[in-house]
């Protein structure tokens, strides 16, 4: 991805989040104003700590929001979801201003006016929402692209990104086929060249070239090209636009050259004991509060089969090493007796009454907050596998082993993205989220990562 692009989209979310958190905050005063109308005395004392309070009311609620996936750049809301997560957003950031007002009472705003805030932010923040989504829908406010290509590598934007909530910011102008090469995309789609590459980008008003040609060795007017780039307009690898776009890593268009020059894959010393940092404090905090429910776990799972309370299994981390990664057990204990390794699978017979209810809420994986204290897992990554499907995998996938380059996570961009995986066919789709990843991570995107696997555990997507 470039990095004008990327700190474009960055600005972009950027920007919405400080204009909701500033309407989040003058809902404060104005909910306020509404309760001590009639009170000027009360109203006064109320003041002292207005902004603070205000800040701490908008710090709250847009944190829930972010929880809820409603900061992500590569997903689209239908209007019931995002009316669903938005109320879920301020319900949730108010039970956590409750418990920070019995933390800190000085900051504490009353309930009516906490009341009359969150109705009042619901309602602006909804109103900006829908204001964006009609201005955003405009294709006025896109990108218009002009994609270099016709043929099978072209097709996959029609393929992969053919809804309307895919191209939310830009829009197709055409396909340019070029000479001696496959035609696959439809006739009503492509474009006459009629001239030079920059006389076609004039006409058309074309912002960015997508280079999406099957056969690049002689084919492509370098030429011409680099005149429309001198001229302001951006120039683009196809495997690029997938990764900016679509949040992916699309293996089909992704080559050796490509991975070495795009950029991305950060082992700075900075980032590794930023990402270390992060991992110590995010384990120690969920484990602090999540030990009552790891006791009330491994009682439940003693009284219906009796022990072990753990379960160990061997899986690949960081530069293809093994570890053992510790879960509460969810199976019987006879589940792999034969000594084969098997995908879970929808409905297992094999999983114990504890064992489904453990798996569903996700407290399974609550002990590998061990395995993050000591350094074997980050708290963010690809989720680890097992060596054999590794093995496997590895024969099957192009790149499966570059998701090896950092520590496995207990949660992970491609389990906010997509469903369990129980298939050769599903490892492929998640590999494409977990190349993303692994080109893209840092601590911003970590924090962002974990705040939406909340929603996640919430919807109870993705577990078997």
């Amino acid at each position: 991805m470039s990095a004008s692009m990327r700190s474009r989209k960055s600005r972009t979310l950027l920007t919405l989040w400080i204009l909701e958190l500033a309407l989040v905050m003058i809902a404060v005063p104005a909910a306020a104003w509404l309760r001590f109308h009639d009170d000027p005395a009360g109203h006064q004392e109320f003041a002292e700590w207005l902004w603070l309070r205000a800040f701490m009311v908008a710090m709250a609620v847009t944190g829930a929001m972010a929880a809820f996936g409603l900061y992500q750049v590569h997903v689209r809301h239908k209007w019931v979801d995002l009316i669903l997560r938005l109320t879920l957003s301020f319900a949730f950031g108010g039970i956590a201003l409750l418990v920070a007002y019995y933390l800190l009472p000085a900051i504490y705003i009353g309930r009516g006016v906490l009341a009359m805030t969150l109705v009042l932010g619901f309602a602006g923040v909804l109103l900006v929402r829908m204001g964006l989504f009609r201005v955003l829908r405009s294709d006025a406010f896109k990108r218009r692209v002009l994609v270099l290509g016709a043929g099978e590598r072209a097709d996959l934007i029609n393929q992969r990104m053919r809804r309307q909530s895919d191209r939310q910011s830009f829009v197709v102008v055409g396909f340019l086929p070029l000479e001696g090469q496959q035609v696959l995309v439809a006739d009503g789609l492509l474009v006459a060249e009629g001239g030079s590459l920059m006389d076609l980008v004039d006409r058309l008003q074309v912002h960015e070239i997508v280079v999406a040609v099957d056969e690049r060795r002689g084919a492509m007017p370098m030429e011409q090209m680099l005149a429309c780039a001198q001229r302001g307009v951006t120039v683009t690898h196809l495997s690029t636009f997938f990764e900016r776009e679509a949040g992916i890593v699309k293996m089909q268009v992704a080559d050796p050259s490509w991975l070495v020059f795009s950029g991305g894959f950060d082992h700075s010393t900075p980032r590794r004991l930023s990402k270390r940092f992060f991992d110590l404090a995010a384990a120690l905090v969920l484990l602090l509060l999540a030990w009552p429910a790891m006791l009330v776990v491994a009682l439940c799972i003693w009284l219906e089969s009796g022990g072990p309370i753990f379960y160990r299994q061997t899986r690949v981390g960081e530069g293809g090493k093994h570890f053992d990664l510790v879960k509460f057990r969810s199976m019987r204990t006879d589940a792999e007796a034969d000594g084969v390794a098997r995908w879970a699978k929808t409905g297992d017979d094999r999983t114990t009454r504890v064992g489904r209810f453990i798996r569903l809420t996700r407290l399974d994986e609550l002990p590998q907050l061990f395995n993050i204290i000591k350094g074997q897992m980050s708290f963010v990554g690809p989720r680890p596998e097992r060596p054999q499907f590794v093995d496997m995998l590895d024969q099957e996938l192009r790149y499966y082993s570059v998701r090896h380059s950092v520590k496995p996570g207990l949660t992970g961009w491609a389990q906010l993205r997509y469903p369990y995986g129980a298939s050769v066919k599903d490892a492929e789709e998640k590999l494409k989220f977990d190349l993303f990843y692994v080109k893209n991570h840092g601590l911003v995107f970590d924090l962002m990562i974990l705040l939406q696997t909340v929603e996640v555990v919430i919807f109870q997507r993705g577990s078997r």
